[in-house]
């Protein structure tokens, strides 16, 4: 068995030690997600001596139609590192550890469609429905507001149109509409700036209030999504850049791996 592991090659001249690994690489990364379309994973190590050593030139991942805790849509995910230390002992009982943390340049690239859909996890409405915030509940009377039907339109430089309406549960339903800017702010947070409020199709009785709601959602949304809510056991993300292109938003930056995850 150790003759095979120190560089033998099969007819086609495709190294041994990375097949197998390109193997135990990719059912480890398919159990991350709850779906996914495809999950392709290319591990570079040459000569695969190395691999009794456990050395790893390269490791390269690219996922598409990927879903991660049940509702959250990921277009396409991509990830690589330099060299990678691992334990070789995991590897031949078919799973990856690592030997140390290591980093990796990563992109996610999330649909308008997916982004809505993220609206509907009940990881998401529970921030949104029958909020008791003093501020809010002066303008309800006294009861909770909720924020429901919440939709958005990715738009060019950097900004989305969002739709939603407020729910004052005293049967009154405020539409709400505006336009608002994305940004990453300390690398790990998905910021929400500038917003102008759109009051046109507003009925004029509700605009003062629909201006006032709007900008608290603003403020809820600004404070939701911090990616260390959403880290897998093992693994940060942490952003440099974002670019609205198209109906897509794409995430850059580098995950810091500190253990191969073992489930979404």
């Amino acid at each position: 068995m150790l003759g095979g592991l120190t560089g033998l090659t099969d007819p086609k001249g495709s190294d041994w030690g990375e097949r197998m690994l390109n193997t135990v690489a990719s059912q480890t990364i398919r159990h991350l997600f709850s779906m996914s379309e495809s999950v392709e994973v290319f591990v570079r190590c040459y000569p695969s001596s190395k691999l009794l050593q456990g050395s790893i030139d390269s490791f390269k991942m690219s996922g598409r139609g990927l879903v991660i805790r049940k509702d959250f849509a990921v277009e396409e995910m991509s990830f690589e590192t330099d060299a990678v230390s691992i334990d070789f002992s995991s590897v031949l009982s078919g799973k990856l550890s690592l030997k140390q943390p290591t980093q990796a340049v990563a992109q996610v690239v999330l649909s308008e469609a997916g982004i809505n859909q993220s609206f509907r996890a009940e990881l998401v409405k529970k921030r949104l429905l029958n909020l008791s915030e003093p501020a809010l509940m002066a303008i309800s009377g006294g009861e909770p507001v909720s924020f429901t039907e919440v939709q958005i339109k990715l738009l060019p430089g950097n900004r989305l149109h969002l739709l939603a309406q407020a729910d004052l549960n005293n049967g009154e339903l405020i539409p709400l509409s505006m336009t608002l800017g994305i940004a990453i702010e300390r690398r790990r947070r998905v910021s929400f700036k500038d917003p102008k409020v759109e009051l046109e199709q507003v009925p004029e009785a509700q605009r003062e209030i629909s201006q006032t709601l709007s900008t608290a959602l603003v403020e809820i949304l600004d404070n939701m999504v911090d990616l260390d809510r959403f880290d897998l056991d093992g693994v940060k993300m942490r952003l440099n850049r974002l670019e609205t292109e198209g109906q897509k938003l794409i995430f850059s930056g580098y995950a810091e791996i500190e253990r191969i995850p073992r489930s979404a």
